[in-house]
């Protein structure tokens, strides 16, 4: 049998490679190597290119809107639009306020009329909700499970769809040119009440049995252990609320020009014709600020809470 023969090119092809594999530095070796590092790293790439794609979508229309509030007329007609001003101006804002100065009714009362519907309204369904919630959630009583699936129906009719009932309560009830109008509607939204009863049913029983030995009352229960305990829900609800009632108008129940909202009379003087663009720019940049800072606010707490609460049975 003829010897095994080794081929000397082969075996010099080997060294060459050898050496430069010694010489490549050690990054470029383990990025080229292994496989699993090579697709975390492509992946995490083209994860935050993907995440600032979207960023930029989201962020796109605000910026727009921002710059929009602060371009004269000539910028706000120009077509193709620019999308970052040229000559920034605050005359949109001094046009607002020269208009709320020649009103009849004056700014401040559409303020209040818009802080006390806002304060009282969001406070109250919070408050309303967490109360039918509490029973629903933690007690079985003859006909809760009945209340409990009329809730969640009553989640897929529209607010146009029962916007003629509720104006022909409202009216049988003597409230039209009334805050109570567009309060007490508030007070029975089921987004709320379904909210805060899907929150507390995650609590556990014996948290309740545990205040009861120790002789606290329903009410100190849900005072003092529920609603700490559901923070996370009704901040949540809070959010919810306080931005639909910052952009309610109703004009659908208060016709007195005393008693309209602040969103309302922006909403007019938006409505005149092209000559106020800027206004309509200024008074966009006005609605869309209020309940941004409001919710950043209250979404750090939403989160700060259930980072340091953790309820187990």
């Amino acid at each position: 049998m003829a010897p095994f023969k080794v081929s000397t090119v082969s075996l010099e092809k080997k060294q060459n490679l050898r050496i430069k594999y010694k010489r490549a530095p050690n990054a470029f070796i383990k990025f080229f190597t292994n496989t699993r590092s090579n697709r975390s790293v492509w992946g995490n790439i083209l994860l935050v290119a993907f995440l600032t794609f979207l960023a930029f979508l989201f962020l796109f229309p605000v910026i727009f809107m921002v710059n929009n509030a602060f371009k004269p007329l000539h910028e706000l007609l120009k077509f193709p639009p620019d999308i970052i001003v040229r000559t920034p101006t605050l005359n949109n804002f001094l046009e607002l306020r020269v208009i709320f100065q020649d009103s009849v009714i004056p700014l401040s009362r559409y303020i209040f009329n818009t802080v006390f519907i806002l304060v009282i309204g969001t406070a109250g369904q919070i408050i309303f909700a967490s109360m039918a919630a509490y029973p629903l959630a933690k007690y079985k009583f003859f006909g809760s499970e009945v209340i409990s699936r009329i809730i969640v129906l009553s989640l897929m009719f529209s607010p146009v769809v029962t916007a003629v009932p509720n104006y022909v309560i409202i009216s049988k009830l003597g409230l039209i040119d009334t805050y109570w109008a567009i309060i007490l509607p508030a007070f029975a939204a089921t987004l709320g009440l379904y909210l805060m009863k899907n929150f507390m049913e995650q609590i556990p029983s014996s948290l309740i049995e545990a205040a009861s030995i120790d002789g606290a009352s329903e009410f100190v229960i849900f005072w003092r252990v529920i609603m700490p305990s559901v923070k996370p829900a009704w901040i949540t609800l809070f959010i919810v609320s306080f931005q639909t009632m910052w952009g309610v108008t109703g004009d659908m129940y208060i016709y007195k020009e005393n008693l309209k909202t602040f969103s309302y009379a922006l909403g007019q003087i938006a409505r005149v014709g092209i000559a106020r663009q800027g206004v309509m720019a200024a008074v966009s940049l006005i609605m869309f600020l209020i309940p941004t800072i409001t919710f950043i606010i209250a979404q750090s707490n939403v989160i700060e809470t259930m980072t340091t609460s953790g309820l187990k049975e």
